[in-house]
């Protein structure tokens, strides 16, 4: 059983500047229907917040970086403002909120710091001391999926555990997979495959099938993270940890994304195209 996740929130969103100067990108609002069906924005790492909580997980390391206060106020529950709102009969208006307040205050949350924006690998290491020698899931806290009843984190969970793999990793088919890590893989049941290569952001791609930041992994994956070696940007790649752990044999598959719907706002252009996805789901 899988009872820790991790989700790094500490990069620095360069790409969606200058709203991400003083905004974590994670900290962007999408369009959702609450239960009574009415409109309303949530930030994205809400959104993963609640799908993960939904699916049975209480304890979740937030890993966060300089800029990042907002997150932390926003997981911090305010029982004043929704007491001062209910007194002044605006109750409808913080349903919603409340509900998210009680599902973190039955969560243990644990923030931890990553000093210098070293990459999403060197993010994930950050929180070692939490999962300990446990198996453990990494969501990242800017990559949403849109699913009915969160069923690609039960899916990819699943095969994980039956598969009895080392690592685990969600995948989608993409126009051009450049911009992502790629995966190369056989294919042993439908949707799932053996990696056999990964490789982050490669200018010829092995395949279509574009790497999405949510795995599962077993601790060893600590020990190759600590053995990669920083890119020109002097990040750590996590992809980079990931082929380590394939050439050495361990065995690592990749679940495919079925009819889900993938939130990426990696850019202003993909932050446009997110808001009409979530508006219609």
């Amino acid at each position: 059983m899988i009872r820790k996740v991790v989700v790094p929130a500490a990069g620095l969103g360069t790409r969606l500047l200058p709203i991400t100067k003083e905004l974590p990108k994670e900290m962007l609002p999408l369009f959702f229907r609450g239960n009574d069906d009415r409109v309303c924005l949530k930030p994205i790492m809400q959104a993963v917040f609640e799908q993960l909580y939904d699916v049975g997980f209480r304890e979740f390391c937030f890993t966060v970086g300089r800029g990042k206060r907002a997150i932390k106020d926003h997981f911090t529950p305010d029982w004043d403002f929704v007491e001062s709102l209910k007194g002044k009969n605006k109750a409808e208006r913080v349903n919603g909120l409340e509900e998210f307040y009680k599902r973190i205050s039955d969560s243990t949350i644990v923030f931890v710091n990553q000093p210098e924006p070293k990459g999403f690998g060197d993010s994930i290491l950050r929180a070692r001391a939490f999962t300990g020698g446990e198996n453990f899931l990494v969501h990242a806290g800017d990559d949403l999926i849109l699913s009915k009843d969160s069923d690609h984190i039960r899916r990819l969970i699943k095969a994980f555990e039956e598969l009895n793999a080392d690592a685990a990793l969600l995948v989608e088919r993409v126009g051009d997979p450049r911009i992502y890590g790629v995966v190369e893989g056989v294919r042993v049941s439908e949707g799932t495959y053996r990696v056999e290569r990964i490789v982050e952001k490669p200018r010829f791609p092995l395949s279509n099938m574009a790497t999405i930041a949510v795995y599962v992994f077993k601790p060893m994956i600590y020990a190759k993270i600590e053995g990669v070696e920083p890119d020109e940007g002097g990040e750590i790649q996590l992809t980079d940890a990931i082929q380590d752990l394939i050439s050495q044999g361990c065995k690592v598959y990749a679940i495919e994304l079925r009819e889900e719907k993938r939130i990426d706002v990696g850019s202003s252009e993909m932050y446009w195209n997110a808001l009409n996805i979530a508006y219609k789901f």
